[in-house]
C-alpha cells in the first residue's frame, strides 16, 4: 500500500494557465455538426418513421441557433473590447484608482495583517 504525503499550498506547482479556444471554430464546428445531420435526416426523410421526423426540426434549430451564433460572436466580442480599451489607463496603475480621501485614518484594508485598535 502506497502512502501520499500531504503537500502544503507552498509546495505546491501552480496550475497552468487556461487555454483560450477560438470561439468562431467551435460555433462553426458544431454548426456544421447540425447540418450534416439535417442533412443525413433530409436524405433519409421518406424513410423516416412519423414519430421521429421532429428530429428534422431540432436540427433546423440547431442550424438556426449556430448561424445566429456566428454573426453574434464576433459582435460580442467588439462590444465587450471597447470598455476594455477604456478601461486600460487604470489597468497600469494596478486596477485601481486612487484610494486617498484626505483622510487620516488608518484602514485594515490599506495595511493588511495589521489592526487599526491600539
Amino acid at each position: 500500500m502506497s502512502q501520499s504525503r500531504q503537500v502544503s499550498p507552498e509546495e505546491r506547482r501552480p496550475g497552468p494557465p487556461p487555454r483560450e479556444a477560438n470561439d468562431l471554430q467551435v460555433t462553426g464546428a458544431i454548426t456544421l455538426g447540425w447540418v450534416a445531420a439535417l442533412v443525413v435526416l433530409l436524405s433519409i426523410g421518406s424513410a423516416l418513421p412519423i414519430d421521429v421526423r421532429w428530429w428534422i426540426w431540432t436540427c433546423v434549430a440547431g442550424v438556426a441557433m449556430g448561424l445566429f451564433g456566428l454573426w453574434y460572436v464576433p459582435f460580442l466580442k467588439r462590444r465587450r473590447a471597447g470598455p476594455a480599451q477604456d478601461a486600460a489607463p487604470a489597468q497600469e496603475s494596478g486596477g485601481y484608482g486612487s484610494r486617498d480621501s484626505g483622510s487620516n485614518t488608518v484602514s485594515s484594508t490599506d495595511t493588511p495583517g495589521k489592526s487599526t485598535r491600539s
